[in-house]
C-alpha cells in the first residue's frame, strides 16, 4: 500500500525510537524501522490500520529473528512466544514526554560526534532520508555520506553504550548543537529544494517541525525563538521563488504569493527573540532579524540594505562562517551598485573570488552565483554568461540550474 507522506513523517521517529529502546541501539533501531516500513508498503490497501504499531511489531519480530539466528533462542523464548496480534506499547519511557523527533535529534547531536556527522545522522534517523538522498542534499559523494553515518553510529555506541535519550541537564548542554543541526537541515532544504515534490524529502519543513518542538520545550530562549523565526520566514517566502520551473532573482520574486500567516508568525518570533535578548544577540536572533528585514520589504529596491549590512557585520562577529561572509558580500554589492561606490565593488569581487578559490563547496558555489549576478547587473553580459555556464556543471538539476541556464545562452 502506498504510505501517505504525512503519515510517514509522523510514524518514522516513533518507530525508530521504540525499536532503538527495544534493541538498545540507534543503529539497529533505524535498520529494523526501515525494514518494517518497506514491508508496510508491500501490504494491500486497508491491511494496516495502525502504521506505528504495525511497524514496531514487525521491527521487533525482525530483531528477534536476527537474535535467533545468533543462537540465543533460549534466552528470548518468552518474547518469541508472544501472540502475533499482541498490542504494542510505543509510549515513551515513564516520565519522558519529549517529542519523538526531538528525542532522536538530541541523541544524534551528541557532542562526541563530529559536527558534519551529526547532520548526516540526524537526516537519517530523524528525517528518514536515504544515504543517497543525504549525499545529494549535502552535495557530497554518497560514499562520504555513508562513511560519516557509519562513524557517527560507531562513535555514539562507543561513547554512550546502549541507546538512551539524554536527560534534561544533558539536553540543555546539547541545545546549541541541536539548534545548529536544525539550522543545517533548514539550509539544505532552502538551498536545494525550492519546489519539493515529496513531503518526506523536504528538510526545510522537517526543520520547522523540530523548531516548533524546541520552542515548546524552551519557550523563553531567544535563540530557539530566533531559529523558529528563521524557519517560518524562510518557508513563508518560498512561494513565488519559482516560475515555470526556473528560480527567480530577488527582484522578480512574486511577493504576493508569500504565506502571510506564516510571515506574521515569523515576524512575531523575530521580535520576541530580540526583546528577550539581554545583551549581545546570538546567531539565530541576528539571523531572524535579517530574515525580518527581507520579509518586511515591499520590493528588492525598498529593502534596507544598509541595515542588512549592519546585521551581517554583527552576525559575522558571533558566527564567522563562509556562508555569512558570502551573504554579507552580496549585501555590500547591492550597496555598491546603488551608492556609486565602484572601488568598493572591485574589492567585493576580489573577496568573492577568494571564496570561490578557497571556500567550501557550498560557499564557493554561492560566491560564484554572486559574481555572476554582479557581472549581469553591471552590464558585463559575456562575463556573466560564462560564469553561469560554469555553474551548470556544479548546480544540481532543478530550478536553480534552470536559472543559470536562462542567463547562459
Amino acid at each position: 500500500m502506498p504510505i501517505d507522506p504525512a503519515a510517514f513523517r509522523t510514524a518514522w521517529p516513533q518507530v525508530v525510537r521504540s525499536l532503538a529502546v527495544t534493541t538498545r541501539s540507534l543503529d539497529h533501531g533505524e535498520e529494523f524501522a526501515a525494514e518494517a516500513f518497506a514491508r508496510a508498503a508491500a501490504q494491500p490497501d486497508g491491511a494496516i490500520t495502525d502504521l506505528v504499531g504495525w511497524c514496531v511489531q514487525v521491527g521487533r519480530r525482525s530483531w528477534l529473528d536476527a537474535l535467533r539466528h545468533q543462537a540465543v533462542l533460549a534466552r528470548i523464548q518468552p518474547q518469541l512466544a508472544r501472540p502475533e496480534v499482541a498490542p504494542v506499547d510505543v509510549s515513551p519511557e515513564p516520565g519522558e514526554d519529549l517529542d519523538d523527533r526531538l528525542a532522536l535529534l538530541f541523541v544524534a547531536c551528541d557532542d562526541a560526534i563530529a559536527p558534519g556527522a551529526q547532520l548526516v545522522l540526524a537526516m537519517r534517523v530523524v528525517c528518514g532520508l536515504t544515504v543517497r538522498q543525504i549525499a545529494a542534499h549535502l552535495g557530497i559523494p554518497e560514499a562520504t555520506a555513508a562513511a560519516r553515518l557509519t562513524r557517527a553510529k560507531a562513535t555514539l555506541a562507543r561513547a554512550r553504550g546502549e541507546f538512551a535519550v539524554p536527560d534534561g541537564a544533558a539536553r540543555d548542554a546539547r541545545l546549541p548543537i541541536v539548534l545548529a543541526c536544525v539550522a543545517g537541515l533548514f539550509t539544505v532544504g532552502q538551498r536545494d529544494e525550492l519546489q519539493p515534490a515529496d513531503a518526506t524529502q523536504d528538510p526545510a519543513r522537517d526543520a520547522l517541525t523540530l523548531a516548533e518542538a524546541l520552542v515548546a520545550r524552551y519557550p523563553a530562549d531567544p535563540e530557539v525563538l530566533g531559529l523558529r523565526a528563521v524557519c517560518r520566514l524562510g518557508l513563508a517566502r518560498r512561494p513565488g521563488r519559482v516560475r515555470d520551473g526556473v528560480a527567480l532573482p530577488l527582484d522578480e520574486v512574486d511577493r504576493t504569493a508569500w504565506d502571510r500567516r506564516l510571515l506574521a508568525a515569523g515576524l512575531d518570533d523575530a521580535s520576541a527573540a530580540v526583546a528577550r535578548t539581554p545583551g549581545r544577540p546570538g546567531r539565530f536572533t541576528l539571523e531572524a532579524a535579517i530574515s525580518g528585514v527581507h520579509a518586511s520589504a515591499g520590493s528588492a529596491e525598498l529593502t534596507d540594505w544598509q541595515r542588512l549590512a549592519q546585521l551581517y557585520d554583527a552576525l559575522l562577529a558571533v558566527w564567522p562562517s563562509p556562508a555569512v561572509r558570502v551573504a554579507r558580500l552580496v549585501v555590500l554589492g547591492r550597496l555598491a551598485l546603488t551608492g556609486d561606490r565602484a572601488p568598493d565593488l572591485d574589492r567585493i569581487e576580489r573577496d568573492l573570488e577568494g571564496l570561490v578559490a578557497d571556500g567550501p563547496p557550498y560557499a564557493a558555489r554561492d560566491a560564484s552565483l554572486a559574481l555572476a549576478d554582479l557581472a549581469r547587473r553591471t552590464g558585463r553580459t559575456e562575463e556573466a554568461a560564462g560564469r553561469y555556464r560554469e555553474l551548470l556543471d556544479v548546480v544540481p538539476e532543478g530550478p536553480l540550474r534552470e536559472f543559470c541556464r536562462r542567463y547562459a545562452p
